[in-house]
């Protein structure tokens, strides 16, 4: 063997080598974290919530443990799911659930629709995760200089069916319109309490909320921060 054909051979196995010890060290990265991730079935709803927001924190921090996305949970989510929240966000391309509260595969029951709005076909996919599937949180979640809610506040006339999720935000305007303060700020989070005006009338999720069982929360999502305060 010549000399230069093994240097190049023992530059491709360090780099060979180089790879799995990367490989091995995020799947025991993997495994640390699917073990501090208690099983959906044996949350309260306070105890969901309270998950839920440590995730947030982490992500707002730069301290992701990137929980349920290993080979592991792939599998052991293949036949059945159990999310233990089920979030209703906007479908910005900037507020991705699983990513900014730090949750993995099969956590999170996610629905989303251009301003977070309650419309029949949203409700049901949120009633089929609280009434079938069990989540003990159901959480609304708008953010900070939503397009959606933005066209709304402006009154802008829009293209297509664009206009259709406008026209679900408008009550929520109506009622801050003569507040003081950011109109479009205002109503991101008038339009999060709307939407959870809207969700307490479906009898499905009612009867959970009455059995403790289920707690309806709203969420605003900072764009500049990362992080999500709660809306009462």
């Amino acid at each position: 063997m010549e000399r230069r054909d093994f240097l190049k051979l023992g530059v491709t196995g360090a780099f060979g080598l180089a790879f799995t010890a990367s490989d091995f060290l995020w799947q025991v990265e993997q495994v640390k974290a699917a073990e501090l991730t208690p099983t959906a079935q044996s949350l309260s709803p306070d105890a969901a919530l309270q998950k839920l927001m440590e995730g947030n924190q982490r992500f707002a921090q730069h301290h992701p443990q990137y929980p349920d996305q290993s080979q592991a949970r792939l599998q052991e989510v293949a036949q059945a799911q159990h999310p233990f929240v089920t979030i209703l966000s906007c479908a910005d391309s900037r507020v991705p659930a699983e990513i900014v509260f730090d949750q993995g595969i099969g956590d999170i029951f996610d629905v989303r629709i251009a301003g977070n709005i309650v419309i029949p076909e949203a409700l049901g996919s949120l009633e089929y995760a609280v009434a079938l599937l069990g989540t003990p949180v159901l959480m609304v979640l708008g953010h900070e200089r939503c397009g959606a809610v933005t066209a709304a506040v402006q009154n802008q006339a829009l293209l297509g069916d664009i206009s259709s999720f406008v026209k679900a935000i408008k009550p929520a305007v109506e009622k801050v319109k003569d507040q003081s303060g950011d109109a479009v700020e205002n109503a991101v989070v008038a339009n999060v309490q709307y939407q959870i005006e809207r969700l307490k009338r479906s009898p499905l999720l009612t009867e959970r909320l009455q059995s403790g069982k289920l707690k309806i929360v709203g969420g605003r999502y900072d764009l500049d921060t990362g992080r999500v305060t709660i809306i009462t």
